[in-house]
């Protein structure tokens, strides 16, 4: 299956979206609402854009162009409905049932995208329930959430539920070798320092100032002892993380900008007809909003990060796990020597103290506050070693 190639680890639910597709005649008209669930990384979204294109696209061998529009976000058939915010707020959803009511205008269906329905507060759900349960005849839904209970359950119910998985290193190290071309043992290092975030993967297996940032913050964290080190370690991730924030971002408006322009027939760096600058102009306020939240992301990759630490320090001190079994293989020296000085209570706090960095970081406290707290938190941990010998 060409068209799904990029979709990792995820076979059976490739061939359920496949079959519901289908353009064979008299074929079963497809569930008029799907939920696609599963963790960061296994590819919510991009399963669910390749869908929409299969969706619209009039012919299997139509499907690669239309996901190009689809991609870029604009297909005159697709209908996008994401936030750079903690919530989803009630007039998106209003505009956006509004816009599922308009007739395809190329393809055979119109589909509605939403990437984060697990942010919508109750009143924002209410307000698609009676859409997803009374669609126009050739509109579909595609909702994608980390789990069917982030939804209120009025909506999972009128939903066909898809649930994804996390695909295996080896999986995600042999999409970037056939698809990006990277060597197998920086594909191999990327797939396991991402934990097979296969967008993660991507990005460290080609960004040699990614991978670097992420190794700088696992040592920054590792030489935390006292709370002055707490404090500046606090201040250098924060920057790290800003740094790491504002390359993606760099990147990536880019490379939006650029499909765009492809996906309305326009050469990179042609001036855009009148008629077009609404598209471009609404891609790049959504741009915009999305850097004003790319530090809370970027904090948010380090910390998962240092779960990754911290897990790795538990297994080891459990002996658990054999030393190739570490995500952070390049510190298992370091790791191996912080495994003897805590006991496996003592690292479980720390988890549990990255755990609650993330919370407070979702529930918008301001970022430097958090890393603070969790270092200062760090150091008690350390301290407690310290009184108990």
């Amino acid at each position: 299956m060409g068209f799904w190639s990029e979709i990792v680890g995820q076979p059976v639910a490739v061939a359920m979206l496949d079959r519901a597709a289908s353009y064979e005649p008299g074929a079963a008209a497809p569930a008029h609402a799907w939920l696609i669930t599963g963790p960061a990384g296994s590819g919510r979204s991009n399963l669910a854009y390749r869908f929409a294109a299969a969706l619209i696209a009039r012919s299997e061998a139509d499907r690669d162009r239309v996901y190009a529009q689809v991609q870029a976000h604009t297909h005159p058939d697709l209908g996008v409905l994401t936030t750079q915010a903690a919530i989803i707020k009630i007039d998106a959803a209003r505009e956006i049932v509004t816009t599922a009511h308009y007739a395809p205008s190329e393809g055979r269906y119109r589909v509605i995208v939403i990437e984060d329905a697990d942010r919508m507060p109750e009143h924002t759900s209410n307000v698609l329930l009676k859409a997803i349960e009374e669609p126009p005849e050739r509109t579909i839904w595609v909702l994608c959430a980390p789990s069917e209970a982030d939804l209120l359950p009025t909506i999972r119910s009128r939903t066909r539920a898809l649930r994804l998985v996390t695909p295996g290193v080896d999986d995600v190290a042999q999409l970037l070798q056939s698809r990006d071309g990277v060597s197998p043992e920086r594909a191999a290092q990327a797939a396991r320092l991402a934990q097979s975030h296969v967008g993660m993967a991507r990005r460290l297996a080609s960004d040699d100032d990614a991978l670097a940032r992420r190794q700088d913050s696992i040592q920054a964290a590792l030489g935390v002892r006292t709370l002055g080190d707490a404090m500046a370690v606090a201040a250098s991730l924060a920057k790290i993380a800003q740094a790491d924030a504002d390359a993606l971002m760099d990147r990536l408006d880019a490379r939006e900008r650029e499909e765009a322009m492809r996906g309305l027939g326009l050469a990179p760096g042609a001036a855009i007809p009148p008629r077009l600058r609404s598209q471009i102009k609404a891609l790049e306020e959504e741009q915009e909003r999305r850097r004003k939240r790319s530090l809370r992301d970027g904090l948010d990759r380090v910390l998962t990060d240092l779960s990754s630490l911290y897990r790795d320090v538990l297994m080891t001190a459990l002996a658990s796990a054999d030393e190739r079994e570490l995500i952070n293989l390049e510190f298992s020296r370091a790791i191996t020597e912080l495994a003897g000085r805590w006991t496996p209570e003592q690292t479980l706090q720390a988890l549990d103290a990255v755990s609650n960095a993330r919370e407070r970081l979702m529930r918008q406290i301001t970022p430097g506050l958090v890393m603070e707290a969790l270092f200062a938190r760090i150091v008690m941990i350390h301290n407690l070693v310290n009184d108990a010998r």
